[in-house]
């Protein structure tokens, strides 16, 4: 899942920076049999690519499992396995702790997988079975904490356990981050419909605070019938 907002992100600690670019040269295969089963071969590989995507996210979670990392799968995969849509956007999204950034990038690299920094701060980038995957350490402009993978959920992804984020941080998370730069209701409007009686809505109405763009949401989703108004509440 790639972050919405404006960079008012905190400045990066000093173990993401002090990351490195795998070795120059062609991406070498997504798979190492030491932690994790053997891939498919690519002429295996699924053409539809929300099964793409979910194949990946559940490749990437047995190696991190397989490791001992703490983490918690994000992102529209997690949205699927709480019982939303099945059509997975973009990419497969795990959190990780902000300390945890170098030796999760040191287990993907042993992998076999190429490890990217991109310009933003808060997330490393893979590849894995031809598929993007961000490695967040920042959701909603706020790092990732030990309470929020804490309360992560061990279910199953497909055919996979693995710990995926609760969804009321999944929504906190994407709600937080609507600006005046990057506000796209559309893409929100169906997760909150399909999570809606699992969100803890006024923990997020907190979240938000004063912000303009998060609370035009809110007011969106009460005015569609999605969420309760805050005025008809106890």
């Amino acid at each position: 899942m790639t972050q919405n907002g404006e960079e008012t992100t905190p400045a990066r600690r000093r173990e993401a920076t002090e990351l490195r670019l795998a070795p120059e040269g062609p991406e070498r295969p997504a798979t190492v049999a030491r932690h994790s089963p053997d891939p498919p071969d690519a002429e295996d590989l699924p053409r539809d690519r929300s099964q793409a995507i979910l194949e990946t996210a559940k490749q990437m979670g047995a190696l991190l499992k397989k490791a001992g990392h703490t983490f918690a799968l994000a992102g529209s995969v997690a949205v699927y396995a709480h019982g939303g849509s099945r059509h997975l956007q973009h990419d497969a999204d795990f959190c990780i702790l902000p300390d945890d950034a170098d030796a999760v990038a040191a287990t993907l690299r042993e992998a076999g997988l190429q490890v990217r920094i991109p310009p933003e701060d808060w997330l490393l980038k893979t590849t894995c079975l031809g598929q993007p995957v961000d490695i967040i350490f920042e959701l909603g402009h706020r790092p990732v904490t030990p309470d929020m993978l804490d309360r992560a959920q061990d279910i199953p992804v497909d055919s996979v356990h693995m710990p995926v984020l609760a969804p009321t941080d999944l929504m906190r998370g994407l709600v937080t981050a609507f600006s005046e730069h990057h506000c796209d209701f559309g893409s929100v409007l169906p997760v909150a419909r399909a999570l809606r009686e699992k969100v803890d809505w006024e923990h997020v109405r907190g979240s938000c605070g004063e912000e303009p763009m998060p609370a035009a949401f809110l007011f969106l989703l009460e005015r569609l019938n999605v969420i309760v108004p805050r005025e008809g509440q106890p």
